[in-house]
């Protein structure tokens, strides 16, 4: 790795550094420095490029730097590790200014909300600002299509209900723009892996956190990053961070199925008709893995809003729809579509073990939101409105 400064970079003290992790964005780089340079004129600023390209990425940087009123630096890596989460990390390590945004270098952030970012932080007294597709006027429009947008959507409601806690208050951990307050982030925790630097810094501290709405925009120039393999690297990074509480909500459905056959066999070995015996079976089954579930998986969850009544309710009505959906749905895919049973059955549990997870984490024993600003707030709406 090479910290290669550009002609404007200053070793002058600044109070904003925007790291840009880059990956053949040669085509955007101008653009981006003429509107963050608008955007942060008269501000104690610089840009830092974290550049990982193959292209001529660096050498645009370098020359759009030269006619640049605001400070640009670049830190080239020859041999990038961590994907676009390293590279934000290496941004973060060599700066050395109290804030820092982050945001693509694709202009799908809008560089006009960057001193918005950082005036909310201070004004609400917050170690991060996120910039959220899903509160107030936000939107994800920009993603490519409708797949994307609607995969985008069920990762960060699979993600939030892995960690109801620590992301109580953001409704977006899947951005990539947002500020933080430098000093906030022990950088020798972080394990970054694929794109979700944001998730990574909330999952492993305890940080105060507010929100302003973003239109996630079309793409200036250049391909998305987006791919399979990122998919996968989101995967493990979830599983890394979040394995304990979904893995004991695993184990106890696990053992839930296996009481449920046991029971159904113990009652027809007594006599009981075999339909009798499921609907018992499966009855007793719910309230059970309920209790398992208050005591081994969502205990820390507990006083965090509803009452043990409201809380059984809810699981228990949603755990008989799910079943009452299922049954259906197996028997068309394998009447219809003839898929194996097998396979069929296979995969509808996974959905809707998936579905119980985050149903039970997000809605019944959601937690109390610790919000300490939000778009509402008439300093935050006046100042996005001007912009």
């Amino acid at each position: 790795m090479s910290d290669r400064p550009t002609p404007s970079g200053s070793s002058t003290p600044v109070d904003l550094t925007v790291v840009v992790p880059t990956y053949n964005e040669s085509g955007n780089v101008a653009e981006l420095v003429r509107l963050l340079g608008e955007a942060l004129e008269g501000r104690s600023a610089e840009v830092l490029f974290v550049d990982d390209s193959h292209d001529d990425t660096p050498e645009q940087i370098e020359r759009v730097a030269r006619t640049s009123a605001l400070p640009v630096r670049m830190i080239h890596r020859d041999e990038p590790v961590g994907g676009l989460s390293g590279a934000v990390q290496a941004g973060l390590a060599a700066s050395s200014a109290a804030w820092c945004v982050v945001m693509d270098g694709d202009l799908q952030h809008p560089p006009e909300l960057v001193p918005v970012l950082r005036d909310t932080a201070e004004r609400e007294g917050v170690d991060v600002v996120v910039a959220s597709r899903y509160t107030g006027d936000g939107s994800s429009q920009g993603l490519a299509n409708a797949t994307r947008r609607a995969v985008s959507s069920v990762s960060t409601t699979l993600t939030r209900a892995m960690f109801p806690v620590r992301l109580a208050d953001c409704s977006d951990p899947m951005t990539g723009f947002f500020v933080v307050r430098r000093e906030a982030v022990d950088l020798a925790n972080l394990h970054p892996r694929g794109f979700k630097i944001l998730l990574e810094i909330l999952a492993r501290h305890r940080l105060r956190v507010a929100e302003i709405p973003f239109v996630f925009g079309e793409r200036l120039a250049g391909e998305s990053k987006a791919s399979f393999s990122n998919g996968l690297h989101f995967l493990l990074q979830l599983a890394a961070l979040r394995f304990g509480r979904m893995s004991r909500f695993a184990i106890i459905g696990g053992f839930g199925a296996v009481v449920n056959v046991a029971l159904v066999w113990l009652m027809t070995h007594l006599g009981a008709q075999y339909l009798a015996a499921a609907v018992v079976a499966a009855e007793a089954t719910i309230v059970m893995n309920f209790l398992l579930q208050e005591r081994f998986v969502f205990h820390d969850l507990r006083h965090e809003g509803r009452s043990t009544f409201s809380r059984f309710w809810r699981s228990f009505l949603f755990n008989n729809v799910e079943t009452a959906l299922r049954l259906p749905v197996v028997t068309v895919l394998v009447s219809t579509m003839h898929v194996a049973a097998w396979l069929a059955t296979a995969a509808t549990l996974l959905v809707a073990f998936l579905a119980r997870f985050a149903f039970h984490a997000r809605v019944v024993y959601r937690p109390r939101s610790h919000r300490a600003a939000t778009v509402a707030t008439p300093a935050v709406a006046a100042e996005l409105d001007e912009v």
